[in-house]
């Protein structure tokens, strides 16, 4: 009996060892145990199975569209007292780019640049005019009147003709010329006039806007004038005569109203600096401006 009672203690030990050591064991190493080629053990029905459990997605919105009607569509494309485009209707647009008060060195000044225009979107009306009085007198004014055709989106080619009123006595011009937006958004005009006497001049202008905020912008400007032949009665050498650089800050409280202050600097050349030191004049000059660019 002692060796049979012996030999079950042996047996049952045996048995407990061997199962803890399959307990343990990593089925996925044994070798025949690849339980994917096991028919009945396809994974992916299991994939399926966790897939039925949850709802289908909605095919419809839980809030319907509207059908889009006749009447909104004509919503879309109405706008109340905006600028009609490629149509009959006629439009307009006023800017004082430049109204300031200047401190020249013979005393303070008054400047202005104003520009408008009236017509539709390929065919307008335009009216420039540009002068300065100082000391209570008028030393600069002209006036100018074009008839502008778009010949891009971005360019038209105006012609028409220009009043000088000062200085010395009047004169008319017939004036052609284009102006724009270039790269970047650089306005220039480029105009060439032909004057009483066979006097010819040609004038350069651009303007760029540099947006430091959304409504803090510094305005860097350039002008040039060149001149056919020599003008004594109005100071005005022949080749090139005069240029002037301006550096404007504006804080646009409204866009369509920003004062602004800044500095020129206009210089002369040739023959006609000849003219202004026998006027007693300097050559050149800085001037501290302060003034308001408005439109409408």
């Amino acid at each position: 009996m002692t060796r049979i009672a012996t030999f079950s203690l042996l047996l049952i030990s045996t048995s407990v060892m061997a199962a803890a050591d399959m307990q343990g064991m990593d089925h996925s190493q044994m070798p025949g145990m690849d339980h994917s080629q096991m028919p009945g053990m396809d994974h992916s029905m299991q994939s399926m199975d966790d897939g039925m459990m949850q709802p289908a997605a909605p095919t419809e919105s839980r809030t319907p569209i509207p059908v889009l009607t006749d009447a909104d569509r004509a919503a879309v494309f109405v706008s109340p007292g905006g600028h009609q485009v490629h149509d009959s209707a006629i439009n307009s647009y006023f800017l004082a780019d430049k109204l300031e008060w200047q401190n020249a060195d013979d005393g303070s000044a008054l400047a202005w640049d104003l520009s408008g225009w009236i017509g539709g979107d390929i065919d307008r009306l335009w009216l420039r005019s540009e002068g300065e009085r100082s000391n209570g007198k008028a030393e600069d004014a002209e006036l100018q009147a074009f008839w502008g055709h778009a010949i891009s989106p971005w360019w038209d080619v105006v012609s028409g003709v220009r009043q000088d009123f000062k200085p010395g006595a009047p004169q008319t011009w017939a004036a052609f010329g284009v102006q724009g937006m270039a790269l970047y958004n650089f306005e220039a005009e480029a105009t060439a006039f032909l004057g009483e006497g066979g006097q010819s001049a040609l004038r350069l202008e651009g303007d760029y806007d540099i947006l430091l905020t959304n409504r803090l912008i510094l305005q860097p400007t350039a002008e040039l004038n060149v001149y056919g032949k020599n003008d004594p009665q109005r100071g005005l050498g022949s080749g090139l005569s005069n240029t002037e650089a301006g550096l404007r800050l504006r804080y646009e409280i409204r866009r369509e109203f920003a004062p602004y202050l800044g500095v020129t600097w206009h210089r002369t050349y040739g023959n006609t600096a000849d003219y202004v030191r026998e006027e007693g004049e300097n050559r050149s000059e800085a001037r501290l401006v302060l003034g308001v660019r408005l439109w409408f």
